[in-house]
């Protein structure tokens, strides 16, 4: 079990959190400057937050960081709780990116666009720290090629760490305990639900796990219908950070953390008992395992976000108490 598992495992489970960190770092630093403005400024309705929140939590790659932005934001008073309701409908949106990319299975051009990432990173910091194009109007657009080629290489960790962690999935099959949370998690999904929580909130990456969970469905370890009732367990594990970021806010900006856990909850508890259903609906656009799990979650996230849309409309939200102090 050791070589066949466990080793794998977490090696695999290190690249794809390092390729995560990575990318997310980059992306951060390429785009992170002007978020709280684009915050600010594009969020005057709750279509206009879902659009604006779905957008930048796409470039950054992090649900996480733009729901802890905006707790921020509303502490200081710079944002009030009515406009960060749509910011939290649209990350749950944009944060599909990630495992939608991941379903598309580029494992075979991981090592390729790594080595184009490094190569351009080297090329970029070669010209800056030698100054050969200073004369030249080009060496300002040297700095976001140089991130966009580190994001890129994050990515193609990402996909290293989920084919290293696919390799595990005969193995882990095999095991006695594996197949006792099958069996019972196909007699009652909330095994699964469970297990996507607390594994989301432990790694504090829904991606993360969905990702594992994608290898193991791309292997025929993992059935469709939990590794579906996983996915959305990992929504509700992703509250977890919102929580820790609300201790010390203001009454606006624990809000927005509550704001966060009943739409991930309630739309989880919602879906729940139409999992067939949704993995049906995935089904139908895909034959891949992988790509059916991130079209579940798509479906999921943006089936729960327009849903709650219009309740964002409603007046109460404005009262004085959930305001910034």
């Amino acid at each position: 079990m050791m070589h066949t598992i466990i080793i794998p495992l977490i090696l695999g489970f290190a690249i794809f959190m390092f390729g995560m960190k990575l990318m997310e770092l980059a992306l951060s630093r390429w785009a992170g400057p002007y978020l709280a403005a684009v915050l600010r400024r594009f969020t005057a309705t709750p279509i206009h937050g879902l659009l604006t929140g779905t957008a930048t939590t796409a470039v950054l790659q992090s649900s996480t960081a733009v729901t802890v932005l905006s707790i921020g934001l509303v502490n200081t008073g710079l944002l009030t709780f009515s406009r960060t309701l749509g910011i939290v409908l649209g990350t749950n949106i944009g944060t599909c990116i990630t495992t939608e990319l991941i379903g598309l299975q580029l494992g075979r051009v991981a090592m390729p666009l790594l080595l184009a990432a490094s190569v351009a990173w080297l090329l970029t910091a070669v010209l800056g720290e030698m100054r050969i194009l200073a004369w030249s109007r080009a060496l300002p657009f040297l700095q976001p090629v140089r991130l966009i080629a580190v994001a890129s290489a994050g990515f193609a960790l990402i996909l290293i760490g989920i084919t290293t962690m696919q390799s595990i999935g005969p193995a882990v099959q095999a095991t006695r305990l594996f197949g006792t949370f099958l069996e019972r998690s196909q007699g009652n999904v909330l095994w699964g639900l469970a297990a996507g929580t607390l594994l989301t909130a432990m790694v504090h990456s829904s991606a993360a796990v969905i990702g594992l969970v994608m290898g193991l469905a791309a292997t025929g370890a993992m059935p469709i219908d939990v590794s579906v009732a996983i996915v959305l367990g990992a929504n509700i594990g992703t509250c977890f950070t919102a929580i820790l970021a609300a201790i010390s806010a203001t009454n606006a900006g624990r809000g927005v953390a509550v704001a966060h856990i009943v739409l991930n909850a309630a739309g989880a508890l919602l879906f729940l008992p139409f999992i067939p259903l949704l993995a049906a609906a995935a089904g139908a656009i895909s034959d891949s395992p992988a790509a059916q799990i991130a079209h579940a979650q798509t479906i999921f996230n943006m089936a729960c976000s327009l849903l709650a849309l219009p309740l964002c409309y409603l007046p109460v939200w404005n009262s004085r108490f959930l305001q910034p102090q």
